[in-house]
């Protein structure tokens, strides 16, 4: 049920949709008795919509997450495996044109290969399914697999994981995947701004994993005062961090995640 609200509600909460619905809506009530609303309405709906294209909104929401997780320390030495989470590859696409296609986030993949290269005795995850609400066969792990190989990682090593549905599942399915023992030390690679409601899930599994955040949106404090020159870009950055943020807060409500902003722990040499 939670994963069928997510898809149908969730993407009307992103500021894009919910304004340009908010901006149609105010468009018919021109033509109602409530006109003076619908032009209010309008007139909200164009604002806020300047405000999240080209001010440094994005950036802000953005920045907390990204910052939660420092750059991971390689002083404790190799790991036993990685954890890849998708989002990278779109499936659907891959598909239709017969092999691999990235279109987001491909750091997760790029850091990854060159860790598995680093370490070429770690055991590599990848964790990545159809995050559609109606979907067909295609998933992203079909088509990792050729795409870790053509950079260097050998097919023995992989482990392609392609049930999973939403980050819940990538910690779960690949718990059971990874069937780990004590004393084992596994990474997990995704997105910065994505890494403290991974985290989160991957400790309520009862998967002890080590953060390898990557895939960067904010630079650092002066893009908080930083004005987009294309509104697309800050609309982009607007969605995708009121969307982890609202994410974190109903996995939090439901007891999917023990902390409403889960940061690193002391295991990992960090204090929280």
């Amino acid at each position: 049920m939670f994963f069928f609200l997510s898809k149908i509600v969730g993407p009307w909460l992103l500021p894009t949709n919910f304004l340009i619905g908010a901006g149609l809506l105010g468009v018919a009530l021109l033509a109602t008795r409530y006109a003076r609303a619908g032009r209010r309405l309008m007139v909200f709906a164009i604002l806020m919509f300047a405000i999240a294209g080209f001010s440094p909104l994005g950036n802000w929401l953005l920045y907390p997450l990204e910052q939660r997780f420092p750059p991971w320390n390689a002083g404790r030495g190799a790991p036993y495996g990685i954890i890849v989470l998708g989002g990278s590859i779109d499936a659907d696409l891959s598909a239709a044109r017969g092999g691999a296609v990235v279109r987001n986030a491909a750091d997760r993949i790029i850091a990854a290969a060159a860790l598995a290269r680093r370490y070429p005795d770690a055991h590599v995850i990848f964790s990545g399914g159809s995050g559609n609400l109606i979907s067909n066969d295609a998933r992203e792990a079909d088509y990792a697999g050729a795409l870790f190989e053509s950079l260097g990682v050998d097919k023995a090593r992989l482990t392609m994981e392609r049930r999973s549905r939403n980050t819940q599942e990538n910690a779960e399915f690949s718990k059971a995947l990874a069937a780990t023992t004590s004393g084992e030390r596994w990474l997990l690679v995704t997105s910065a701004y994505h890494m403290p409601r991974s985290i989160g899930l991957f400790r309520k599994a009862g998967f002890a994993v080590e953060a390898y955040p990557v895939d960067w949106r904010v630079g650092g404090r002066s893009d908080l005062f930083a004005f987009k020159t294309v509104a697309g870009e800050g609309l982009g950055d607007t969605d995708i961090g009121l969307r982890e943020w609202i994410g974190l807060l109903a996995y939090w409500l439901t007891g999917k995640i023990d902390e409403p902003f889960p940061g690193p722990t002391t295991n990992q040499g960090i204090k929280r």
